[in-house]
């Protein structure tokens, strides 16, 4: 009897010194995979900075943006616009109540031209849904077709979740 439980905490310690083992293995396992994902960031011969992606692609760093002059981007014509292109006329009566917070279509319009770096009558409002709390806007800068949108007096990106 006395064997028998001997045997049965040997086992069971075993069992334990194993399964710890394998706890072990799997996390690193885990961790291995997760460390293998990051980008990296690499020097060419000439000395330009490379970010190498997980995903196989890779874009120079220290690239200079180009600036698109309005002339060519009114050239480009990228946002496929009419010629007779009228920008949407918004309620006075919502822009009057966020001109105190900043928060107007011309404040819009400015975080826009900031963000695509281009000049405020380069940023092109081509449709909005407003309300007194929030409100979004599609927008044509620097050829791009981009969505704001405000919820209060805060301006944002709008981004897709999938």
């Amino acid at each position: 009897m006395r064997l028998c439980r001997i045997k049965a905490v040997f086992l069971n310690s075993q069992f334990l010194l194993i399964m710890k083992h394998i706890v072990f293995i799997f996390l690193f396992v885990i961790s291995a995979t997760g460390f293998s994902q990051n980008n990296y960031i690499v020097k060419t011969d000439d000395g330009r900075r490379v970010l190498l992606k997980a995903d196989y692609t890779w874009e120079y760093i220290d690239a200079e943006a180009s600036v698109n002059t309005p002339s060519k981007l009114k050239e480009s014509n990228a946002c496929n616009l009419a010629p007779d292109f009228v920008e949407p006329e918004l309620d006075g009566k919502i822009q009057a109540q966020l001109k105190k917070g900043r928060a107007t279509i011309e404040h819009v319009k400015e975080k826009v031209a900031k963000d695509y770096e281009c000049a405020v009558e380069d940023v092109i409002l081509l449709s909005a849904t407003e309300q007194k709390t929030k409100g979004m806007y599609t927008f044509c800068a620097n050829g791009k077709e981009v969505k704001y949108k405000r919820v209060g007096n805060s301006i944002i990106k709008h981004q897709k979740l999938f």
